[in-house]
């Protein structure tokens, strides 16, 4: 469906990625810090069969045109759950059904199965972004209401991108991930200074651990990385799932690791653990992706239990190959307290909504300033509890 909506602009709802012009999208995509909206990543969500209206996320991407160059973009997504999110709102569809309203299906923006910072709409440069965001609001409000769809919600969104969203009457809630910021490290070891001296010896056993098993850590980027290495991810994916039963949240395909290979491996960095009996298959891996100064991680899986195995694949090894191609920030993925203990502070995070039943939207309105003071105080608590010498901080 077309709408013109003033001479200069039309906007069009898209079901398939694919119906824009890669070159275009990425116009718009490419300058962003994050990489999970680049047009190759959230394609491959699509054609790989892992976001899917059949998986309960049915592609609605809104996009802004002037004549026919792409100017505006955000992808989008009908829900008719929650899982896959990583921010829990559960507590809003079970309210939903006490007062009688439907909850799903929702409208959501963010990259699949992704829990990263920075969604946002994607728009071009040149063009007058606070007309454009206006119209594009405009248009999901009228989508919403129109279809009954029950809420707009943006989750991990990019923090200036929020403040805008804010005045355009978006809900902000507050979360946290845990993220590593380097705050000017050499080596190692110097980053391993900042810690106290009884978790500095805790990591470096547990990276002995791992030297003493027969296990040889090797990270591996883009042209380097081997295709079958892509399929062998998904193996240590799936089993890592798996083991978590109903919780696993196996949420992609084989074919999706298979299709980052021929356009997507240069983000991609593995870091494949080796053991002495065979140096030709992994005996674990973890899956990271990188783009301009940021490292991301996303998944892991080993053939069988090594001590301390995942800690090094997972977080020290990309922590040192952060460290020598000058990473600031790495996101190591989702939940996990564990990952305080070894460099990780609890930083906040938010996602933005806006309810259509005037109950829930009171309600939120009324609660919200409660439930972000109660997570910030989380949060602090989390960071007076880093294993760091007393008087420093990784955040600092």
């Amino acid at each position: 469906m077309v709408e013109q909506l003033k001479p200069r602009y039309s906007l069009a709802w898209i079901n398939k990625l694919s119906e824009v012009p890669q070159v275009e999208w990425d116009a718009l995509a490419l300058p962003l810090k994050t990489p999970f909206l680049e047009w190759e990543w959230l394609n491959n969500m699509e054609t790989s069969g892992s976001a899917t209206a059949k998986a309960g996320w049915l592609p609605n991407h809104l996009t802004v045109w002037r004549d026919r160059t792409l100017i505006a973009a955000a992808p989008l997504y009908l829900k008719g759950h929650s899982y896959g999110e990583f921010v829990f709102d559960h507590q809003w569809a079970d309210l939903s059904q006490r007062l009688g309203i439907q909850y799903y299906p929702k409208l959501l923006g963010m990259s699949p199965f992704t829990p990263a910072e920075g969604y946002r709409f994607l728009i071009a440069p040149d063009e007058d972004e606070d007309e454009i965001i206006e119209l594009m609001v405009e248009a999901i409000d009228h989508f919403c209401l129109r279809n009954h769809i029950s809420s707009c919600n943006f989750l991990y969104a990019d923090p200036e991108w929020r403040s805008v969203m804010e005045r355009h009457g978006f809900v902000s809630w507050l979360h946290h991930s845990y993220i590593w910021q380097n705050q000017g490290y050499q080596t190692f070891d110097h980053y391993l200074g900042a810690f106290n001296a009884n978790q500095r010896r805790n990591i470096k056993r547990e990276r002995k651990a791992v030297e003493k098993a027969g296990l040889r850590l090797q990270v591996l980027t883009g042209d380097e990385i081997p295709k079958s290495m892509f399929s062998q991810m998904y193996a240590f994916y799936s089993d890592t799932c798996d083991k978590f039963g109903w919780w696993g949240s196996k949420y992609l395909t084989r074919r999706f690791f298979e299709q980052l290979y021929p356009h997507y491996r240069h983000r991609v960095v593995f870091v494949a653990a080796y053991d002495e009996q065979n140096e030709q298959r992994p005996v674990g891996m973890s899956f990271c992706l990188t783009k301009g100064d940021q490292l991301y991680g996303r998944y892991w899986g080993c053939l069988q239990e090594f001590d301390s195995l995942h800690f090094d694949a997972c977080y020290y090894t990309p922590i040192e190959w952060a460290i020598a191609h000058n990473i600031q920030t790495f996101d190591p993925g989702a939940g996990g307290r564990h990952k305080k203990r070894r460099g990780f502070p609890a930083t906040p995070n938010h996602s933005l909504h806006r309810f259509y039943d005037s109950r829930l939207a009171q309600i939120l309105n009324s609660y919200i300033t409660e439930v972000n003071r109660m997570e910030q105080q989380e949060i602090d608590a989390i960071n007076l509890d880093l294993p760091f010498k007393q008087g420093t901080n990784d955040e600092s």
